[in-house]
């Protein structure tokens, strides 16, 4: 790997919210960073802004399974495209199957645990999917 910035934002996508999270390539972790509301199309200037704050040199999207409904295949390969038109850089998808359930489950381990001191919402499951989304990328590229 050249000596880059080794930065990605991973994105969870859905109709009404995308979750994002930031991963850092050279130690293998990744942190959830925010959700941006997205019932009107992807929020393109929250993007921007985060692009330009992070400057990742990597782009990691979530892919559901083939069997997702059409309506958010059709609109996650327009954030794809979006991303590709917008940014020079490298963008990539890996199978997200599971990672809001997992991502859920953890929230509500934590929240028993005391860990996390508030009520799990939509908007913290979509950012912790984000990082899963961005530990599986970084674990299938280290194969």
């Amino acid at each position: 790997m050249p000596e880059a910035r080794r930065l990605l934002l991973a994105f969870d996508y859905g109709l009404k919210r995308i979750g994002v999270a930031t991963g850092n390539r050279l130690t293998g972790t990744a942190s959830p960073l925010t959700t941006l509301k997205a019932a009107g199309g992807p929020p393109w200037n929250e993007i921007d802004v985060l692009v330009t704050e992070w400057r990742p040199d990597l782009i990691v999207v979530g892919r559901p399974d083939a069997d997702a409904n059409a309506r958010l295949l059709k609109s996650l390969d327009d954030f794809v495209a979006g991303l590709r038109e917008r940014y020079a850089l490298e963008i990539e998808q890996v199978d997200e199957s599971f990672t809001s359930a997992a991502a859920e489950s953890a929230l509500r381990e934590d929240r028993r645990d005391g860990i996390l001191q508030r009520r799990v919402t939509r908007a913290d499951i979509d950012r912790r999917a984000a990082c899963l989304i961005a530990e599986q990328w970084m674990n299938q590229s280290l194969e």
